[in-house]
């Protein structure tokens, strides 16, 4: 089974530039993860499955109370975190947009995108 946590958006304080790190700004995250298909079957209630509650939590403490000079950090943090919270994840890809680039030219945002398997 997969799940995925979809255009979460998220205000920290991220960045190279001292300026990013005192403003903040806007990050959009997409999260997916997922659990060994043998056992979707056996799900009926919440505590047989990954709370996903609990996993955008995780993701939005880590985008707005901790501070990263790069979003490489951030990613390799959210994903660490998470498994190591949900040991029945064996997939995990996270992708974090920064829609505000400081680059002297025109582009929509920058994306960083990650992903682990067990």
């Amino acid at each position: 089974m997969k799940i995925h946590l979809n255009d979460m958006v998220f205000y920290g304080y991220h960045g190279v530039h001292p300026e990013e790190r005192k403003l903040g700004q806007r990050f959009i995250v997409d999260f997916t993860y997922e659990s060994d298909s043998q056992h979707d079957a056996e799900i009926k209630n919440l505590e047989d499955t990954i709370d996903y509650t609990k996993v955008y939590d995780i993701i939005k403490h880590t985008l707005e109370v901790q501070e990263f000079y790069l979003l490489e950090v951030c990613a390799n943090t959210l994903l660490n975190s998470i498994l190591n919270e949900f040991p029945t994840i064996i997939h995990a890809n996270v992708r974090i947009r920064k829609p505000s680039v400081p680059i002297n030219g025109s582009l929509s945002s920058v994306e960083v995108e990650m992903e682990r398997n067990r």
